[in-house]
């Protein structure tokens, strides 16, 4: 399992020795050629370019179209999207913008200010997606990243990028919470961005968040909340925004006690804002349905259902 080679050695470090051991287990069975094998195969006919600069401060943006040589622009376009759909982005690959469905760059930018600064830190992304928020963490000096996602085609997309920055202090592995073992009390920040309200039970959730988390260190936590009291949670009778997998949206004040009953301190609600569809739309790069399919065509502030418009809420706490 070459993707994940240099995985090992920080898991070693970080005194994960058994979980290392299992890994080389399991995930070659992830990549099985019945399943997801002609991706695979599309992964390693990427043309081997060589990046001549590479930006992760400010934005995602691996080399210059001049670096393409031999290579049309149309050709690495047409391999790109072989991998849709990209949902997490924007990116720009030797001067081919992805333009993904989400911008997660104006997330980004609503957490960054907020967070202690990640120099220096081990940092687990819990549903990372694409791992394109990984990336702007390294670029804010994370000093390993590692980004949990359950579904293939986004890690997939991740080895994209990972094909052409080669970086061994990011991996995103095939996995979801339930697969990492419990209690590894070694991460200084883990991130869970639009996962709470997938999970049947949010408070095991946040507490999982809290075995992963060293004493004293952060938990971000973005997810989609309703307006109330402290006793206000949303359940959804049957779909919200077409979304099957919508459990629970709490209020600010009911996560806030969620939080404090899970043992968290200093918790604070630092960003809110409702979710536009310049923000989340369908492109190119993603031409399935997007949030302006999810909304009531006459009034935007009701998903198609009748339920209060997608509001999301980020919250940062730390572990005694």
């Amino acid at each position: 399992m070459n993707f994940y080679q240099s995985l090992f050695p920080h898991l070693e470090v970080l005194g994960l020795h058994q979980w290392a051991q299992q890994l080389h287990q399991t995930l070659p069975a992830k990549f099985d050629a019945t399943s997801h094998g002609e991706m695979v195969g599309w992964l390693n006919a990427l043309p081997d370019l060589r990046p001549s600069q590479i930006e992760l401060e400010d934005k995602v943006e691996i080399g210059r179209a001049e670096d393409l040589g031999h290579v049309s622009r149309a050709e690495l376009t047409a391999q790109l999207k072989a991998f849709h759909p990209w949902r997490k982005g924007p990116y720009n690959l030797f001067g081919v913008d992805i333009d993904t469905e989400w911008r997660s760059d104006w997330k980004w930018e609503r957490v960054l200010p907020h967070i202690q600064s990640l120099a220096g830190r081990k940092v687990l992304d819990i549903g990372c997606g694409n791992g394109y928020h990984g990336w702007r963490m390294r670029g804010a000096g994370a000093d390993f990243v590692l980004g949990i996602d359950p579904f293939m085609v986004f890690v997939l997309q991740f080895l994209v990028m990972q094909h052409y920055l080669g970086d061994d202090y990011h991996h995103v592995l095939p996995l979801g919470l339930e697969d990492i073992p419990a209690n590894l009390e070694c991460f200084d920040s883990v991130f869970s961005m639009g996962v709470l309200y997938h999970r049947r039970s949010p408070i095991d959730h946040l507490l999982e968040l809290k075995g992963c988390l060293r004493s004293g260190g952060e938990l971000i936590l973005e997810t989609l909340i309703v307006e109330g009291d402290q006793a206000t949670v949303f359940m959804p009778e049957g779909r919200y925004a077409k979304m099957r997998n919508v459990w629970f949206l709490p209020s600010i004040a009911a996560i806030t006690l969620w939080l404090q009953r899970c043992g968290f301190k200093d918790i604070v609600c630092v960003d809110t804002s409702q979710t536009s569809t310049k923000e989340q739309r369908r492109t190119e790069w993603m031409t399935f349905e997007s949030l302006s399919d999810y909304l009531d065509p006459h009034d935007q502030q009701k998903t198609i259902e009748g339920h209060p418009a997608p509001l999301r809420a980020i919250f940062v706490a730390t572990k005694p």
